[in-house]
């Protein structure tokens, strides 16, 4: 069913200077959710959902500042993720980029040596809507990000899930099958570490993770002794978080 579920009579329009900054964000969500509402509120726009599994949360906000127009109130877009990349995709680096919603369509204008215009449904995602949920970690790491997605290539080599574990001055990172295993260790000459923690979680979540890394050089992972991870790319421009559940098996 097509709505429109804007909350205000505001004019609503937005636009991107530098798009390539949301194509990345849409095309790294579309591997975790294929439904989102994407919420624009005064402070800038976001996504919050969860994948079908209840697994995996993404959390995506692009700040006001980012745009070089913004005029928006409350309005919330249900879009099918999968038809938003592929258009996201025809936008070049040079390309100015215009959302603008009108009745149950978003128009979406991309202006270079031509304007081209696109609309895509804006759709009813009938999933309750999510908030992001406030945890508390007893480890805390900081390091490269493509240090960190190498390591977690490395242990998908040999097993489907991976150990985080966070010590005095060192993290590792590793992945055990039935016959092989993969390690690697950081130390604190290299990294942030803070606090002591050793979780587990799936490796294939966790690679489609690391695709942020092409947003941000840095990755934040803060976790706990079997509780969820939280991992944060932050860009300059924008930030895209994950939150996963813990991995449980018996050794």
């Amino acid at each position: 069913m097509l709505i429109n579920q804007s909350y205000s009579c505001i004019p609503m329009i937005v636009q991107l200077d530098n798009p390539k900054i949301l194509s990345d964000a849409i095309s790294i969500i579309s591997e975790i959710v294929a439904e989102v509402r994407i919420k624009l509120n005064e402070d800038g726009m976001s996504i919050v959902a969860v994948d079908p599994a209840n697994v995996a949360m993404v959390i995506f906000k692009i700040p006001k500042e980012s745009f070089s127009q913004y005029e928006a109130g409350r309005e919330v877009w249900g879009v099918n993720l999968e038809d938003f990349k592929k258009i996201m995709k025809r936008a070049s680096t040079s390309t100015s980029l215009t959302l603008e919603q009108e009745d149950n369509q978003l128009k979406i204008s991309m202006f270079d040596k031509a304007k081209r215009n696109f609309t895509l449904s804006l759709i009813d995602i009938s999933s309750e809507d999510k908030s992001e949920p406030q945890l508390s970690f007893s480890a805390e790491v900081e390091m490269n990000s493509q240090e960190f997605s190498q390591a977690i290539e490395d242990c998908s080599v040999v097993a489907d899930s991976g150990s985080l574990i966070a010590g005095n001055d060192f993290f590792i990172l590793e992945g055990k099958g039935s016959l092989n295993s993969a390690r690697a260790e950081f130390s604190s000459d290299h990294i942030k570490v803070s606090g002591l923690g050793k979780s587990k979680y799936s490796l294939e979540y966790l690679n489609k993770f690391t695709k942020a890394k092409s947003i941000s050089e840095k990755v934040s992972l803060k976790f706990s002794d079997d509780y969820p991870l939280r991992i944060d790319f932050a860009g300059n421009r924008m930030g895209i978080g994950f939150i996963l559940a813990p991995r449980v098996e018996n050794d």
